[in-house]
């Protein structure tokens, strides 16, 4: 009798914890410096990603406790409003390499315009090539861009802000991943065009990775994020109903 009250007790203190947003917001965040640990002992290669082990670790225990998206996110957005001031903070690599920028204007605007466009574009034109409904064609268009500004892009085009922000996380978990061994593959050994082309394809995930490879690929990454943030807010309201 003893064991059972034990575990009534522990079941009622965990459906009072679970509905708290602070449960959500400790377990998000130590399920983070977990992962953070984990890849730093195996040496950081490009699928430890601490952002895709955190995933990995949350998603079952939200599962298993069947707890809501809504419930989760209580907690949750609080690391979410840390978002704005973050990319507000994406100015800081654009002035201290102000003097580099400057003197590298034509490439550095040349590969964000195709980069932007063809981020975008391609992915309006594939979902529509596969018959995807419109919501989710509009949701997709902003994925590479950083999460703050994506959402509000979505919700002014007339996606689903959530459906975005999931794709947001999956395109950069997958530039993450993939940049090291595709720019090494492609031979591209300039640290610069190697962050600038991570920052504007998988904006903040895939910049946090090449902060840990180089730090020139870290600030060039910065930059593209940041530039691609303000492009890819002005140019999808125009491709999307140019390429639909």
């Amino acid at each position: 009798m003893t064991g059972m009250t034990g575990m009534t007790d522990v079941a009622d203190l965990w459906s009072y914890l679970s509905t708290t947003p602070l449960i959500w917001l400790t377990a998000t965040i130590l399920a983070y410096l977990a992962a953070d640990a984990a890849a730093r002992r195996l040496g950081n290669p490009p699928l430890a990603n601490p952002v895709l082990i955190s995933v990995l670790l949350i998603a079952p225990v939200l599962w298993l406790t069947q707890t809501t998206y809504a419930t989760y996110f209580e907690g949750a957005q609080f690391i979410h409003f840390l978002l704005g001031p973050a990319t507000v903070a994406l100015a800081l690599p654009l002035w201290d390499n102000r003097d580099t920028i400057r003197q590298s204007v034509t490439p550095i605007i040349s590969a964000l315009l195709v980069g932007s466009v063809v981020a975008a574009g391609s992915a309006i034109l594939l979902a529509s090539l596969i018959g995807l409904p419109a919501e989710v064609i509009l949701s997709l268009a902003p994925k590479s861009t950083t999460a703050p500004v994506a959402l509000g892009v979505s919700e002014a085009v007339g996606g689903i802000p959530s459906l975005t922000a999931v794709l947001v996380i999956l395109t950069g978990i997958i530039g993450a991943v993939t940049v090291t061994p595709l720019m090494t593959l492609l031979r591209i050994h300039d640290w610069r065009a190697r962050g600038f082309a991570v920052g504007v394809a998988a904006h903040g995930i895939g910049t946090a990775r090449a902060f840990q490879v180089n730090p020139i690929a870290g600030a060039y990454a910065g930059i593209g994020m940041a530039l691609n943030a303000l492009l890819t807010s002005l140019i999808v309201p125009v491709l999307v109903p140019w390429l639909m």
